[in-house]
């Protein structure tokens, strides 16, 4: 395999990966910078990838291969809503947002595996047979070098993606609802002595949350496993909101972060194909994504600033 057919094999594969963490990468961040922490975006993921493989499953009779749509928009919808739970605890109630997270990642993954005994009768579902697939794009896909690299492969989502992250920094940064966004999660008395309505704001900041990682737990159900189980989200959630802290709670950055996660998941999984990669020890390359998500965290958590106000409930009337 000569060095452009790595390359050609590597970017498209690390693209692809990063792709469900990009959308959930992004979901976090704009929770986190209202001031909620992200930390159920695991449980969100688990409960967009079993409603978009079950509509998948359902709905594949009535709208064909257009179905993964469909699909995409039910678990974008169900991340919505099941994130109120978070919203619902964490600013009406003000509990401690930290156990509201892992409260919520422990009962998707109880539920879902639940409705999957519930409706199936076994521990997994079917496979869908409209998985998302790739494509190339014409014209694009024939300029030499860049073609093979990045518009041959190509999954629609993963362009979508992109879009996201690019439309997430314009709103945080050019619009007036980011710069509310972004003032309730540094500093909510003032932001509320402004006339911005704090709760408000947080809640609209954690549904979009949990829709973009309801997305992201669809998107990676019908492109990876193909089918829904108690492991088929495992730890994918806890990689993004690294990607978020690596990316500094920019959404630019947040997808630069999820692209390095990519690569290191297309290196474990596929390493065995690459030259010189091929004779590291295959438990080393399959930890390598978690192993890589850690030494991030340690490297650069001190460097990044997190939003001044994240993981405080706010009360009003009170600093």
């Amino acid at each position: 395999m000569s060095f452009l057919e790595v390359l050609y094999f590597i970017i498209p594969s690390a693209i692809f990966y990063a792709t469900p963490l990009i959308f959930t990468g992004i979901g976090a961040l704009f929770s986190e910078r209202s001031g909620v922490i992200g930390l159920g975006v695991e449980g969100l993921m688990v409960i967009g990838a079993f409603t978009g493989i079950y509509v998948n499953l359902e709905y594949y009779d009535t709208f064909g291969h257009n179905v993964i749509w469909i699909a995409i928009l039910a678990a974008l919808v169900a991340g919505a809503i099941f994130s109120l739970l978070i919203a619902v605890a964490a600013i009406t109630f003000r509990a401690d947002q930290t156990v509201i997270g892992v409260a919520i990642n422990l009962l998707a993954l109880a539920l879902t595996v639940f409705l999957v005994k519930l409706i199936y009768q076994k521990g997994q579902t079917d496979m869908i047979e409209a998985p998302i697939r790739r494509f190339e794009i014409p014209y694009l896909s024939d300029i030499p070098f860049l073609g093979p690299l990045l518009f041959h492969d190509v999954y629609s989502v993963s362009i979508l993606a992109f879009i996201v992250a690019i439309g997430a920094w314009f709103v945080l940064y050019k619009m007036p609802f980011g710069l509310r966004l972004r003032s309730v999660g540094e500093h909510p008395m003032a932001a509320d002595t402004m006339g911005i309505n704090v709760a408000r704001t947080r809640y609209i900041a954690v549904m979009i949350s949990g829709a973009l990682a309801g997305v992201g737990g669809a998107v990676f159900a019908q492109t990876i496993p193909l089918d829904f189980s108690a492991t088929t989200i495992t730890g994918q959630g806890f990689i993004a909101i690294a990607a978020m802290i690596f990316g500094k709670w920019n959404p630019l950055g947040t997808l630069g972060a999820a692209l390095f996660f990519g690569l290191a998941q297309t290196l474990s999984n596929g390493g065995g194909s690459i030259p010189y990669i091929q004779d590291i020890p295959l438990v080393i390359l399959q930890i390598l994504p978690y192993v890589l998500t850690i030494l991030a965290l340690a490297g650069f958590i001190g460097k990044a600033t997190s939003p001044k106000a994240v993981g405080i409930p706010y009360v009003k009337g009170k600093r």
